[in-house]
């Protein structure tokens, strides 16, 4: 009998050592997932297709605003950068604010009207720009899925917060030094290429 309440004891541990172990091991691996509408308002870069990241933006200085361009419910924003890469790309960078005293939905209409970005969700894929000198305009460009190259999964901003967010273009000729920057329900704005 003391044999076999030794045996049952020692299985009975094992098993609650088991069950700590794997329990540990599920618990190292477990990520925070965003479950707030403010978590989803500042998340917005892709993870693939050539994007940066926000932890990226957060390392680099503040750099001197290249535009700020109003829209609805109180949105504003604040372009930082529009700057050519070696690959024959254009990314525009900047941060979205909601200067309003209320959170702001996002319009369906700043994704544009291409079936294939629409098809992605919210996006800033209907961003252009034209370059009146060489009589172009240039789109977001997308991925070989038809996912826009640009902040996604904006939706709604509170009141006072920011959105990093960032866009990416053809690049127009290197003769072409500004361009104008037009993003539905928001002004228009030129913007210094560099």
């Amino acid at each position: 009998m003391n044999v076999r309440y030794a045996t049952m004891t020692r299985r009975g541990m094992a098993a609650v050592a088991i069950a700590s172990v794997a329990l540990f091991v599920a618990g190292c691996g477990a990520e925070e997932k965003p479950g707030t509408d403010k978590a989803r308002a500042t998340t917005g870069a892709p993870k693939s297709g050539g994007a940066t990241t926000q932890g990226s933006q957060a390392a680099e200085e503040p750099r001197e605003p290249l535009a700020v361009l109003k829209g609805q419910e109180g949105l504003e924003l604040t372009v930082t950068l529009a700057e050519r890469d070696a690959g024959g790309f254009l990314t525009v960078k900047g941060t979205l604010r909601n200067t309003g005293s209320g959170s702001a939905v996002l319009s369906g209409q700043v994704r544009g009207d291409e079936t294939e970005v629409i098809k992605h969700g919210n996006s800033l894929g209907g961003a252009t720009l034209v370059d009146a000198l060489g009589k172009k305009r240039y789109y977001v460009l997308r991925d070989t899925d038809g996912r826009p190259l640009t902040t996604t999964g904006l939706s709604i901003l509170p009141a006072g917060e920011t959105a990093a967010v960032f866009m990416q273009f053809p690049a127009p000729p290197a003769s072409t030094t500004d361009v104008s920057f037009q993003l539905p329900t928001f002004e228009p704005a030129t913007l210094k290429l560099s």
